[in-house]
């Protein structure tokens, strides 16, 4: 009996104990042993868990969610100022082509009908006769989803702090005005290339004509992870890497076209919805579409934050606040910079920081930001994204690092202001740190000298 019993659940406690060896080995501390080819594979191993878990827990879905409202409200503007920017350069006839793909091919027969309704509230908006309050709100509608694009990708990518108010204007501008322009310039000179003689007669030799068919079968896959390229490297609020940001665009890209495969099939066969909501059914589907579009979006942007930080990936989503680290890397940032300074007298990049010490983005900016306001570093670079020693740094001692890396963000409740005995006990800690440090100066630190302190009398 024992035996049938030990056999029955054999099979389940060798999947729990495979699982348990697998998450020993996703979590386990980083060594130097494995090959070059064994650390790749792993950490893409936890690069692909870290986002999973984020779809999974909600982190991901509920911005796609959101997206997806102010995207139903931001399409027809969004189409009709890039519409009259397009037909003064007289290339909107290719913005139903771009449509017809985006929208139609997923949703099979029924795309057609959606295509040609928002064609038609596009024309019916007249940005001439709008006056300068229905173009202003015209402009802010749009804005408005950019922003919300914005928001959601800096909260991938754990960033505090949006752009400026100037910085948005021009950026999304760029993107509004010029984006859609160079987008359809470039078809249309492409199309026009390949309906040239010169280029017929080339694809007539067998060689080239097979080469042909596969570049044109490559290009839509080509185009989307270009396309999303683009907007994981210029959206986030931070400075993306472009390898990082390529593996996101080619791995949103690939799961882009197969879900355009499988959600054709799936609107070919849903008469379910046609049956249950009549008239409403190209409605819903166009709900789901929208939403899977930014789902896979977002699932990019998650991709190449973890490849760009894979050490920073831990159990938890976000690490636990703990005024031990924060102390530590507040210290190793600022010693980073003195050194880089000291040695070369340049700036450490703020990416560079972010993915050098492996506690999180969102630590680092905030221990950046404090250091900025008092004063003991500054922004240098020809994009503000490097970080200098704001005084020399003879003059910043590290007792006032210290103080300043330990500084409270917020005001002290009035319960612990006026709690004598925990004052007290902190009061006596300070003092003892004050004394260990004494006056040692960063520039002592960096170069690793010892501690300046005071002179012991005669029998003390």
């Amino acid at each position: 009996m024992g035996n049938e019993q030990g056999q029955r659940f054999a099979p389940g406690a060798r999947i729990e104990s495979a699982l348990r060896q697998l998450d020993r080995w996703l979590w386990q501390v980083e060594t130097a042993h494995r090959s070059p080819l064994h650390q790749r594979f792993w950490h893409l191993s936890r690069v692909l868990v870290a986002v999973m878990r984020d779809v999974f827990r909600g982190y991901i879905t509920l911005h796609a969610m959101s997206l997806v409202y102010t995207t139903l409200l931001s399409l027809v503007p969004f189409l009709a100022l890039s519409f009259s920017v397009l037909k003064g350069f007289g290339v909107h006839n290719q913005l139903e082509p771009v449509l017809q793909n985006v929208l139609a091919a997923p949703l099979g027969e029924r795309g057609p009908i959606v295509v040609e309704n928002i064609l038609s509230f596009v024309d019916n908006i007249k940005v001439g006769v709008l006056g300068s309050v229905g173009l202003g709100l015209l402009i802010y509608t749009v804005i408005s989803l950019i922003q919300k694009i914005e928001r959601s990708f800096n909260e991938i990518w754990r960033v505090s702090e949006s752009r400026s108010l100037a910085q948005r204007f021009s950026s999304y501008l760029s993107i509004i005005m010029i984006g859609p322009l160079l987008v359809f310039s470039a078809m249309g000179a492409t199309a026009a290339l390949i309906n040239s003689d010169a280029v017929q007669q080339a694809i007539t030799f067998a060689p080239l004509g097979w080469l042909y068919n596969f570049l044109s079968r490559l290009t839509p896959y080509l185009i989307i992870i270009g396309l999303f390229t683009f907007l994981y490297t210029f959206i986030p609020n931070t400075r993306v890497k472009l390898r990082h940001a390529f593996l996101g665009g080619l791995v949103a890209g690939f799961i882009w076209q197969t879900s355009i495969f499988g959600f054709t099939l799936f609107v070919s066969n849903s008469t379910n919805y046609t049956a249950i909501y009549s008239g409403f059914a190209v409605g819903i589907l166009l709900l789901i579409w929208l939403y899977l579009a930014w789902l896979i979006l977002l699932i990019g942007a998650s991709v190449a934050f973890y490849s760009q930080h894979a050490q920073q990936i831990t159990r938890s989503r976000v690490n636990p606040p703990a005024a031990r680290i924060d102390e530590m890397s507040g210290l190793a940032l600022m010693h980073r910079v003195a050194s880089q300074f000291d040695q070369s007298g340049g700036g450490v990049s703020i990416a560079k920081l972010e993915s050098t010490l492996s506690v999180g983005p969102e630590i680092v900016q905030r221990l950046i930001n404090k250091l900025l306001k008092y004063k003991l570093v500054a922004l240098s670079g020809p994009d503000a994204n490097e970080l200098v020693p704001a005084r020399s740094l003879d003059h910043i001692t590290v007792k006032e690092l210290v103080h300043i890396v330990r500084q409270e963000e917020t005001a002290l409740p009035s319960s612990l202001q006026g709690h004598q005995a925990i004052n007290h006990l902190m009061g006596e800690l300070e003092g003892a740190m004050d004394k260990a440090m004494g006056e040692m100066t960063l520039a002592e630190w960096v170069r690793h000298t010892p501690p300046v302190t005071a002179k012991k009398t005669e029998g003390g």
